[in-house]
């Protein structure tokens, strides 16, 4: 059997001898190694990162997912498509052994990996496989889609990661002072350390929670009935679960019933930490909700070329370095699109996972008005955008490929697939602004503007998740100026559309063109600002001292 010492290779610092094991469904660690989605994974990549920099006692506990999530590509007509195909990563460790968790009742193999903490310069990752020979197909398959949409499936991936998870520490005789949920998806835990320590308060004593989504409908929740007969309970009824937990619904929700386990739980941006107290706040002995700003990791996002730069008060390497970067975007494009993009243009790039409260389409809400933007040629843009939807939300497909088909006809706008850690941090070197227009109090946090920062990549953000913590209007970055929430949805978009592209006509690119001293100086202060209050061993450490240690 491994030991610890040879899992982590590495003597954990002592302010930090806390034994920690961090559960979350996704890891974006690296881009050879597709086990993630979007912003879950890149929050605790950046997690495992600064705690290996740190040298913190934390390990983390995921799934080693066959086909990924998907791999985003184009069909036969250049539309959006997703596929899966089979991953193999020959850089992770097996642990040589097997073990058995119950599943509907049934036993369900399970092997586990490593990655070992200097392939990549993270804390430890082990990583669960129930695609084994000794599985029947349909066990097998629990392991393939990250976020599967079969409901059965999704349930029993929670139970692997949850039950499956504690149980191998155990084998291991790495038992952790705490328990670190990072979402509710491995909620399952519970039972099995319920069963362990026999007590709920025994329980809440190493139990903490990390909630990351900030609308009712985004916290999964199944029926009692259908839990108990996929054996999530582990060896509990659901009748015992309900009176334990007081939870009458005839719905189990994952984000409730977290609450009620763990001693402490963290909102991800002071913000969202209001936002969760709000929604949760009446619900009867849940725990202390604060909150734990997510923070992205240096070392890996930023280029040393620019900080250097930067730290020099290098006007002209700045200029130089990010028109290179710019060409390097623009190869991309140019083999993606057909369309050939200019460095000395100002380029806007809006990049993030697809859904409907992200409106990507919100600059062009004004069909008119976007087209005379773009046809305009005093100070010329270059739109670009990319991201990934749910391969399920035909919704969000859709808008994907209808701004795809929109925008075809302009030799200035691009819509990009593909998009995973290599093409973010491409597009955050190569692009000149970043776009965030999220409806208001819809996003947790949202880091992708923090690692655009210090990459030169000034924010045009709406004042949610993080951005509040960040912003300093026309120093650090623009803010769009959100609407009444005393109107309808479809008026917000309309004024908030014309906020956006008032500051866009009137401000951004008049200073983009005419006032390069003042562009440069908003972008060197946003850079200056991400640190150290945004980057990632802040935000390792804080979770030490608020919630692993307290």
């Amino acid at each position: 059997m491994i030991t610890k010492d040879e899992i982590f290779g590495y003597t954990p610092d002592k302010k930090y001898q806390t034994s920690v094991a961090y559960f979350s469904m996704e890891f974006a660690v690296d881009q050879a190694l597709k086990i993630y989605s979007g912003g879950l994974g890149f929050l605790s990549g950046s997690h495992l990162r600064s705690a290996y920099q740190l040298k913190q006692n934390l390990i983390g506990i995921g799934i080693l997912w066959k086909y990924g999530y998907y791999d985003q590509a184009r069909d036969s007509e250049g539309l959006m498509k997703a596929e899966f195909i089979r991953k193999e990563y020959a850089f992770l460790k097996d642990l040589g052994f097997v073990f058995q968790v119950s599943v509907h009742d049934a036993p369900v193999h399970v092997k586990a990996y490593l990655l070992p903490p200097e392939t990549f310069g993270t804390a430890p990752l082990i990583l669960l496989s129930t695609d084994i020979d000794e599985n029947d197909e349909l066990s097998r398959s629990i392991t393939h889609c990250l976020y599967d949409p079969n409901e059965a499936t999704r349930i029993a991936q929670s139970i692997i990661l949850g039950i499956g998870g504690a149980t191998l520490l155990d084998l291991l005789g790495l038992e952790p002072d705490i328990y670190h949920m990072n979402e509710g998806h491995s909620v399952p835990l519970n039972f099995y350390l319920l069963d362990k320590f026999k007590s709920l308060a025994e329980l809440k004593k190493r139990v903490v929670f990390t909630t990351h989504t900030p609308e009712m409908a985004g916290n999964e929740s199944h029926s009692y009935v259908l839990l108990k007969e996929m054996s999530f309970f582990y060896h509990l009824q659901d009748t015992e679960v309900r009176k334990m937990l007081g939870m009458q619904s005839d719905r189990f929700n994952y984000t409730l019933g977290a609450l009620k386990f763990s001693r402490k739980a963290n909102g991800v941006s002071k913000l969202h930490g209001e936002v969760a107290r709000q929604m949760w706040g009446k619900s009867p002995d849940i725990c202390e909700i604060t909150s734990i700003t997510n923070a992205q990791n240096n070392a890996y996002w930023s280029d040393t070329d620019l900080n250097a730069a930067f730290a020099d008060n290098d006007d002209g390497h700045v200029i130089a370095w990010k028109k290179e970067m710019k060409r390097s975007l623009f190869k991309i494009v140019a083999d993606q699109c057909g369309k050939l993009f200019d460095e000395n243009v100002l380029t806007i790039v809006w990049a993030r996972r697809f859904a409907g409260y992200k409106r990507a389409g919100l600059i062009m809400k004004d069909w008119g008005r976007f087209t005379r933007l773009l046809e305009q040629t005093d100070y010329p843009i270059q739109l670009i955008w990319a991201g990934k939807p749910y391969p399920e939300d035909n919704d969000s497909i859709d808008q994907f490929n209808q701004i795809m088909i929109k925008t075809r006809p302009f030799k200035r706008c691009a819509v990009l697939t593909g998009y995973e850690l290599a093409l973010s941090a491409m597009l955050k070197k190569g692009s000149d602004v970043w776009l965030n227009n999220p409806k208001l109090y819809h996003e947790a946090s949202g880091t992708s503007g923090m690692t655009a920062a210090m990459n030169g990549s000034i924010n045009l953000s709406m004042p949610d998740g993080w951005v509040p913590e960040f912003a300093r209007e026309m120093d650090n970055c623009f803010l769009i100026r959100p609407a009444p929430g005393t109107i309808s949805e479809e008026e917000k978009d309309i004024l908030e559309n014309r906020n956006l592209m008032d500051l866009l006509e009137n401000v951004i690119m008049p200073m983009y063109y005419r006032n390069q001293d003042q562009w440069l100086s908003i972008m060197k202060q946003a850079a200056k600002d991400i640190f150290p209050v945004f980057e990632s061993a802040r935000m390792a450490d804080e979770y030490y001292m608020k919630m692993y240690s307290s």
